[in-house]
């Protein structure tokens, strides 16, 4: 199995305010390039485009291609389950995502979003029991799943469920020694139980794919047909233990990029890794959120304010700000247009509760607001 795997959370859009109306024609052709070149990890989730993602992948994958040409993974949608889901709603729940997505089985199925609170959930629930007696059933193949926390939490789970046999966790170069994030700390403990990684947000959100002009000169100067992107995935894809590094594509030219290097791929040398390792102190000088995109904080938002679209303009203009240049006011606006301002927050924090990177969203919308709105 080559190591790019297709992530269905980014996907293009017929509407770009509506994450629901997802481009069936332009996904379709971008699955069918995927496939072609002969990749075949496809990665969906029940939130994702808002809720639509499973419905998509049945449309331009499962009826279109034989079983086997696929390998798909799905996950347990814990978060929904939070303080009233019962074992039948999550039984009811991994029928419909079978139904969605039109198959019979899932080759990967993943607890979502694993992290203390909802560990707690899938005990209340016994979620780890529930899917390995879907794995006897031949409903799901194998067990995992994606984790947002600390490493020692990490730990605490495989010890205890060591049934467990992959994990997908958040690494990129930038993430790599964040003591936040700690994907090293994460990979290791992964590694110390034996488990295979799956890589998720290996570009961080699409901002590892535009890069300030002095960080992408500097690995343009070592490699001047790469592209950030590219950099970012090959850094995951480098790891020994990882077996798929998903990416998020939303577009042709990305399918393109992504499957062109890594149908032969070659993991990075010392040298192209220390460079990268100077890209990550450059960003890690720049005031950045530190959002990944998911836009789980959207849902439920009582203003319907654009977080991650407002965050992804500010870190965008701090890179202006470091070259002189003003930052994009008429492009805040636009955002403006379609939801609420960000000076709209009214600190209920359902979004930082959503959260899986632990921002502090209500702080960071005040310094939005302040910056663009004066």
């Amino acid at each position: 199995m080559y190591k790019l795997g297709f992530g269905m959370m980014r996907l293009p859009l017929t509407d770009p305010k509506e994450q629901t109306q997802v481009d069936r024609e332009q996904a379709r052709a971008m699955m069918d390039a995927y496939l072609e070149q002969g990749f075949t990890y496809v990665d969906t989730a029940y939130f994702y485009h808002g809720g639509e993602s499973e419905r998509v992948v049945k449309d331009i994958l499962t009826s279109r291609y034989p079983r086997e040409k696929y390998v798909l993974a799905d996950k347990m949608p814990l978060a929904n389950f939070k303080n009233k889901g019962t074992a039948e709603d999550q039984a009811k729940v991994f029928d419909e995502q079978l139904e969605k997505c039109g198959v019979a089985y899932f080759d990967r199925y993943l607890l979502h979003c694993l992290n203390t609170e909802n560990y707690e959930t899938a005990k209340r629930l016994d979620t780890f029991a529930f899917l390995s007696g879907k794995k006897a059933e031949g409903k799901l193949r194998h067990l995992g799943f994606s984790f947002h926390d600390k490493a020692e939490v990490l730990d605490r789970i495989l010890t205890e469920h060591p049934e467990t046999e992959f994990v997908q966790l958040q690494i990129n170069y930038l993430d790599w020694e964040d003591e936040r994030i700690q994907s090293r700390k994460c990979y290791e403990t992964a590694v110390r139980h034996g488990k295979k990684v799956v890589v998720m947000e290996p570009v961080k959100g699409g901002r590892l794919a535009k890069l300030p002009a002095e960080a992408e000169k500097l690995l343009r100067d070592i490699h001047p047909d790469w592209s950030p992107a590219s950099w970012a995935i090959r850094f995951a894809a480098s790891l020994p233990e990882v077996e798929v590094v998903l990416s998020g594509m939303s577009d042709m030219a990305q399918v393109m990029d992504n499957t062109g290097y890594m149908k032969d791929f070659t993991p990075l040398t010392e040298a192209e890794k220390e460079a990268l390792a100077q890209v990550a102190e450059i960003l890690s000088a720049l005031p950045a959120v530190e959002c990944t995109a998911c836009r789980y904080c959207v849902d439920g938002c009582p203003r319907q304010i654009p977080i991650p679209d407002y965050f992804a303009l500010f870190n965008s203009d701090q890179m202006a700000l470091r070259q002189g240049l003003p930052v994009k006011t008429e492009e805040y606006q636009r955002l403006a247009a379609g939801g609420g301002k960000a000076s709209a927050c009214v600190s209920c924090r359902q979004c930082e509760q959503a959260c899986p990177q632990h921002l502090k969203v209500v702080d960071w919308l005040s310094r939005v607001a302040k910056t663009y709105e004066g």
